[in-house]
């Protein structure tokens, strides 16, 4: 039987290739896609989302729009990294189908209250508002939750929007705080495994050897997701996030990490959106989160780009209007 899952999202190209592997795998079963802000503004997330979906042949999935604020704060977007639709470098139809009425944080609400308790894995790739709100406004919902397997954080990596703070979790401390706090089973793919999983440029042609307009799409996505990181970081590829959220939940083996405790910063000027992470185990606080820190990315890859390779088989991309950054 598949797994039941929910994914949050703030596409994002990094957010796609997540969905995308989501959809190409038999494994699990998406109930749903729940929009935040993060990457862009709702308006585009929530766009992006049907956009991917449609990418992947898939318009049967339900996309919800959530939070288009954070819980506490002004909203931080990343326009600078994703570009201005958050999906640059491939210029995709307007979609199809349609955005659903009920807003993300009821769905969520609903789903878990009607489905077998424990079943449900929610897999947020981006700012943790609409899980913060759904925990605060229906506390009763953590006991019934299988495990959060999020992106977010990061310890010996630093920050990747400031010093100290990793994207994620820089835009809404406060919701990260709830999530950390709700005694769900938390599994955290933060930047120090993230950084290890590079989109090198042999591994970009293999994905743009897929072929037809979902190579030239996915590839395109790449080219300019990559390009901030590799000026930034000066390596032969960026990071790619969000997917290993979904490959950890396919193949868990490919993974290493250590059960920590992890405290979110919320005040400070120079560390707020810290993920404070007890990796030596000297604060006492009790565990509430495995710490990914380890990956065979040459595994990652291979699952990524064979469950693409299915869907460029199987769901041809729509026609592009224009392609480029």
């Amino acid at each position: 039987m598949a797994d039941k899952i929910i994914i949050d999202t703030d596409p994002g190209q990094d957010d796609a290739f997540a969905i995308l592997l989501a959809l190409a795998s038999p494994e699990l079963d998406v109930l749903g896609i729940t929009a935040v802000a993060g990457n862009v503004p709702l308006a585009l997330t929530q766009k992006n989302a049907r956009q991917i979906c449609e990418l992947a042949g898939r318009s049967d999935i339900p996309v919800y729009a959530g939070s288009a604020q954070p819980m506490a704060i002004q909203l931080v977007t990343a326009e600078h990294v994703h570009g201005a639709t958050g999906l640059d470098g491939a210029d995709l139809p307007d979609p199809i189908m349609p955005l659903q009425d009920q807003h993300a944080v009821e769905f969520i609400i609903e789903t878990l209250l009607r489905e077998e308790a424990g079943t449900v894995t929610l897999c947020p790739l981006g700012p943790l508002t609409n899980i913060g709100k759904a925990l605060t406004k229906a506390p009763e919902i953590a006991a019934r939750i299988k495990q959060i397997v999020l992106m977010g954080g990061g310890l010996f990596e630093g920050g990747n929007i400031t010093p100290a703070a990793e994207f994620n979790i820089f835009v809404d401390p406060q919701a990260a705080t709830v999530v950390f706090a709700s005694g769900v089973p938390i599994v955290m793919m933060p930047l120090d495994v993230t950084h290890k999983v590079r989109t090198t440029r042999t591994r970009v042609e293999r994905i743009r050897a897929l072929g037809g307009d979902f190579g030239t799409v996915a590839a395109g996505w790449l080219d300019y997701f990559e390009r901030f990181d590799e000026q930034k970081y000066g390596t032969d590829g960026g990071p790619l996030h969000d997917p290993n959220v979904i490959a950890y939940l396919l193949r868990p083996e490919i993974y290493g990490g250590r059960h920590c405790n992890v405290e979110i910063e919320t005040e400070s000027e120079l560390t707020k959106g810290m993920t404070v992470v007890d990796w030596w185990g000297v604060s006492g606080r009790a565990a509430n989160a495995l710490f990914i820190r380890d990956v065979d990315d040459e595994a990652f890859f291979a699952l990524l780009t064979e469950r693409l390779g299915v869907l460029a088989a199987q769901r041809p991309a729509p026609q592009l209007r224009r392609l480029g950054a």
